[in-house]
C-alpha cells in the first residue's frame, strides 16, 4: 500500500476538478469526513482535502472548457521538464505544461498514449500528500486501458516502474511498483483492462472501515454505486462509486486490516 515516503514514480498527489467545489466539498466532508481548506485567494478556489490535520487529497475548479469532473493522480518527478520530455517522446500528450506552483514545487498535466491522464509533481516545499493508506486516506490507484503492457512500457520509460503479474478473477491484473527497493514493499497500484464502458483513465482507491457504510453515505448524499462491495481474494473488499458530479473514484477495506 500507499506511504509518504515518496520516490520517484511514486502517486504523491491527487486532486479533484468539479464544476461545483462547494458541492464536492460538502460532499466528501459527510462520505470521509474531510475538511475543505482554502489555499488562499490567490489560488483561484484551489483548496485541500484534510482528515485529522493532515492533507489527503485537494479540489479545485475545472479550468478547461468541457472538462468532466475527475480524479487527477500526480506521480513524483525529479526533474518535470525531463518528465514533460519523455512524455512527449513515448507518445504522450502535453494538456498543461510545465509550470511552478507558488514555491510549492513544479506540476505538468499530460494524457498517456492511450488516453488516461495523469500528472507529476515536482516537490518543493510542498512534499505531497501528509497520509496515505489510513482510512479515508488513499491507498491504491489504478489504470484502465485497452491495451496494459503497451502503456505499462510507456510509464516505465518515464518513472522506472516494475510490474507484476497478479492472479485476479475474470481478468489479466498487473501490479505496479516503484523502480527500487523491494517490488511488494513498493507497490502503489494495478493496471487492468477496460470494459466496454470504460475509458481510458487513473482511478483512486480510499481505504475505508466499511465498504457498505460508505456507498450508504455517498448515495444519500447524491452519489451512485457504480460496482457495489465485492471481495477480492487476497485483497479485500472494494466498490466503484461517482460523486454528485461524475467523477468516478474506488474504496477498499484491505484483508487483512491494514492499520
Amino acid at each position: 500500500m500507499l506511504g509518504t515516503d515518496f520516490r520517484t514514480g511514486s502517486p504523491n498527489w491527487i486532486d479533484l476538478g468539479s464544476p461545483d467545489t462547494t458541492g464536492a466539498a460538502a460532499f466528501y466532508g459527510l462520505v470521509f469526513g474531510w475538511e475543505f481548506v482554502s489555499a488562499g485567494p490567490e489560488a483561484d478556489g484551489y483548496g485541500f482535502f484534510r482528515k485529522h490535520h493532515k492533507t489527503v487529497a485537494a479540489l479545485g475548479p475545472l479550468t478547461d472548457e468541457g472538462a468532466a469532473s475527475a480524479w487527477m493522480v500526480y506521480f513524483q518527478s525529479p526533474d518535470v521538464q525531463a518528465t514533460t520530455r519523455a512524455v512527449e517522446q513515448g507518445g504522450g500528450t502535453v494538456r498543461a505544461e510545465p509550470m511552478d506552483v507558488m514555491g510549492e514545487g513544479w506540476t505538468a498535466q499530460f494524457s498517456d498514449p492511450q488516453g488516461a491522464d495523469f500528472a507529476v509533481w515536482q516537490p518543493g516545499k510542498t512534499k505531497g500528500l501528509e497520509t496515505a493508506s489510513a482510512d479515508d486516506a488513499l491507498c491504491w490507484v489504478e489504470l484502465h486501458v485497452g491495451e496494459p503492457l503497451a502503456d505499462i512500457a510507456f510509464y516505465e520509460s518515464l518513472f522506472g516502474w516494475r510490474s507484476q503479474e497478479m492472479d485476479a478473477p475474470g481478468m489479466e491484473y498487473r501490479v505496479l511498483s516503484v523502480g527500487e527497493g523491494d517490488q511488494e514493499e513498493g507497490a502503489f497500484g494495478g493496471v487492468a483492462p477496460l470494459t466496454d464502458t470504460d475509458a481510458a483513465r487513473w482511478v483512486p482507491y480510499f481505504a475505508v472501515a466499511d465498504v457498505e457504510t460508505t456507498e450508504r453515505a455517498v448515495v444519500e448524499n447524491g452519489g451512485s454505486v457504480l460496482l457495489p462491495g465485492v471481495d477480492v481474494p487476497d485483497v479485500g473488499r472494494i466498490a466503484w462509486l461517482e460523486d454528485p458530479s461524475g467523477a468516478v473514484f474506488a474504496v477498499l477495506r484491505p484483508n487483512p486490516r491494514q492499520e
